[in-house]
C-alpha cells in the first residue's frame, strides 16, 4: 500500500463517528396511586364520546410496575453540534376531550399539527416560559392549526381553557435525541454518537432524574426508578 493511500485510510478510520442506541426502562417503586377518574360533566359531548370511565394520564403505572409518559432526553454532551430540523410535523390530537399523545417531543422550529377531532369547542393554550405563548380556539371538528417553538424548553404545558382536565406536555430540544416511555416503561433513543452524556428523565408529577453514562458503538442502557409520592 502506498504511503499516501495508507495516510488517507488512517485519517478516514480515525475520523469515523460510531453510534449506538440508548435503551432503558422507567421503573416505578412503591404503591401505585389509585386511578383518577376524569369528570367531564361540564360538556355532554365529551361524556358521549366515551363508553366508560376516562382515567387521568398524569401518573400511569403499567402492569409491570413501570411508568408511561416519561420524557427522556440527552441533557448534556451535544453542545456545539447542530442537527437539521425534521420536515415532518408531529401531531397533537384532541380526541374524546383528551390530548393524544399526552407527552410528545419535537425539535425547535419543527411543526406541530394541533388537531380537533371532537365535535365540540376546544381552546388550545400553550404555556411556555422561554418561548412565546399561544392561545387559539378550534370550534369545529376537523380543524388543524400548525405551531412551532423556536427555543429549547423542557417542558411546555398545553391546556384547554374550555375543559379544565385537558393537559399535555411538549419537550422542545435542539437535537433529535429524546423519547417517551411506552406502556411497558421502555424507551429507545436511536443513533446516538459514541461519547459521554448526561441523560434526564422527566415526569410531570414525580420530578426529574439524571444519569451520566457512556455510549459506545454497541449502545448503552439507562434505567430510571421513580418512587410514588
Amino acid at each position: 500500500m502506498k504511503k499516501s493511500t495508507l495516510f488517507l485510510f488512517i485519517f478516514f478510520i480515525s475520523n469515523l463517528s460510531y453510534s449506538g442506541n440508548l435503551t432503558g426502562k422507567i421503573n416505578f417503586k412503591g404503591a401505585a396511586p389509585k386511578p383518577q377518574k376524569i369528570k367531564m360533566n361540564s360538556d355532554a359531548k365529551c361524556v358521549a364520546s366515551h363508553k366508560g370511565d376516562v382515567i387521568s394520564e398524569q401518573v400511569v403505572v403499567n402492569s409491570n410496575n413501570t411508568l408511561k409518559n416519561v420524557f427522556v432526553y440527552v441533557k448534556k454532551g451535544l453542545e456545539g453540534k447542530k442537527f437539521p430540523t425534521p420536515k415532518d410535523a408531529v401531531a397533537l390530537n384532541q380526541q374524546g376531550c383528551t390530548y393524544s399523545p399526552h407527552v410528545i417531543g419535537v425539535m425547535a422550529n419543527q411543526k406541530i399539527d394541533i388537531i380537533n377531532s371532537d365535535n365540540t369547542l376546544h381552546n388550545v393554550h400553550a404555556l411556555p416560559k422561554s418561548n412565546p405563548q399561544f392561545n387559539i380556539a378550534q370550534p369545529k371538528q376537523g380543524m388543524k392549526t400548525s405551531k412551532s417553538f423556536t427555543k429549547s424548553e423542557v417542558m411546555v404545558k398545553v391546556k384547554c381553557d374550555v375543559h379544565s382536565w385537558m393537559s399535555s406536555y411538549i419537550g422542545v430540544l435542539d437535537h433529535p435525541f429524546y423519547a417517551v416511555s411506552d406502556d411497558k416503561g421502555n424507551f429507545t433513543i436511536k443513533n446516538l454518537t459514541a461519547g459521554d452524556y448526561e441523560v434526564e428523565a422527566w415526569h410531570e408529577k414525580l420530578g426529574v432524574q439524571t444519569l451520566k453514562l457512556k455510549v459506545t458503538d454497541k449502545g448503552a442502557t439507562a434505567d430510571f426508578t421513580f418512587e410514588g409520592k
